[in-house]
């Protein structure tokens, strides 16, 4: 989606050389070089805090607490680790502007609701039919990236979601099930995936006021004041017998899987994060297939190779050069 420059040209008519530190230090300073390093973690970051995400219908379910009551536990216990990490990496938080301070509460409140919509999805429905319907968000934010980019799918990016659409359809016909009994919850996750469109939109825009540990923490901080009187007024269970499912909860979800996302966000294509966040669903699948004894068929084998498959096209379309 971004414009490459073709450097191959100029590196073919450069005459052998033997490599000294002079010209290590100018590689290392060039900003083309940089820019491709930090891409290619963000990259990496989006992939692993898919991974991260993915764990969480299986830790709400264990949280031993309501689900809004779980939601605003995961914001609450990840606020010290996120302020410690943001001091590590030399990203203090601080009060941002006015118009910022006003985006983040809007993008909090997106992500509170999102998170209560969809933990009351994953009580009532089953783990795949929450994490398929959860992330329709994907398909909505990739249309919001060309919408920006204001033109159409380019014939590779069309057969990506094609493709990945396919496999979340294949998913769903071979390990969620669309009854009467669990139609509640496909709404809630379904209406929550939307809701979440709003969170990524709002945080992707906002990614260039403030850097993304403070920019979480603060999104953090307003969602769960937000949640807390929620809970209390649903008259949920609020303080559990066992910390162990809601710390891991706040860890794997909010501080590690939000926090590679937001990061992602700042250097990764709409497109792209989009279709990776496709992944979601087939890593719950096999998480379903490991503890809940969900069979994993051959058929959601299939489903869950063309979600790959859509995101490796992707990928080789955005690195492909572009002539001047």
């Amino acid at each position: 989606m971004f414009r490459r420059i073709n450097m191959d040209c100029f590196v073919a008519r450069l005459p052998p050389m033997t490599a000294n530190p002079s010209s290590l230090r100018a590689e290392q300073g060039n900003p083309v070089t940089e820019s491709a390093r930090a891409h290619r973690l963000a990259f990496i970051a989006l992939l692993a805090g898919n991974l991260a995400l993915a764990c969480g219908p299986f830790l709400v379910r264990n949280s031993g607490v309501g689900p809004v009551a779980a939601g605003f536990w995961r914001l609450a216990l990840a606020l010290p680790f996120l302020w410690l990490l943001a001091r590590a990496f030399k990203q203090p938080v601080h009060r941002p502007r006015k118009a910022p301070t006003l985006a983040i509460a809007l993008a909090a409140f997106f992500f509170a609701a999102d998170l209560a919509s969809w933990h009351a999805g994953i009580l009532l429905t089953k783990l795949g039919n929450a994490t398929l319907f959860g992330n329709i968000s994907s398909f909505f934010f990739a249309a919001w990236g060309l919408w920006l980019a204001r033109r159409l799918p380019s014939p590779v990016q069309a057969l990506a979601l094609a493709l990945a659409a396919a496999g979340c359809a294949i998913l769903m016909w071979g390990s969620a099930e669309l009854s009467a009994a669990n139609l509640r919850g496909d709404l809630l996750a379904a209406f929550a995936g939307l809701l979440y469109t709003g969170y990524l939109i709002i945080v992707e825009r906002t990614r260039g006021e403030l850097q993304p540990l403070p920019l979480l923490f603060l999104a953090s901080l307003f969602g769960a004041a937000m949640l807390l009187p929620v809970a209390a007024a649903a008259g949920e269970t609020v303080i559990p017998a066992d910390w162990t499912g809601l710390i891991a909860l706040a860890l794997c979800s909010q501080v590690v899987g939000q926090g590679l996302l937001v990061y992602a966000l700042g250097h990764v294509p709409p497109l792209v994060v989009g279709i990776a966040m496709l992944t979601q669903p087939a890593l719950s699948a096999l998480l379903g297939w490991l503890y809940y004894g969900e069979a994993f068929t051959p058929l959601d084998w299939t489903g869950a190779a063309m979600i790959v498959v859509a995101l490796i096209l992707v990928r080789l379309r955005e690195r492909e050069p572009k002539p001047n």
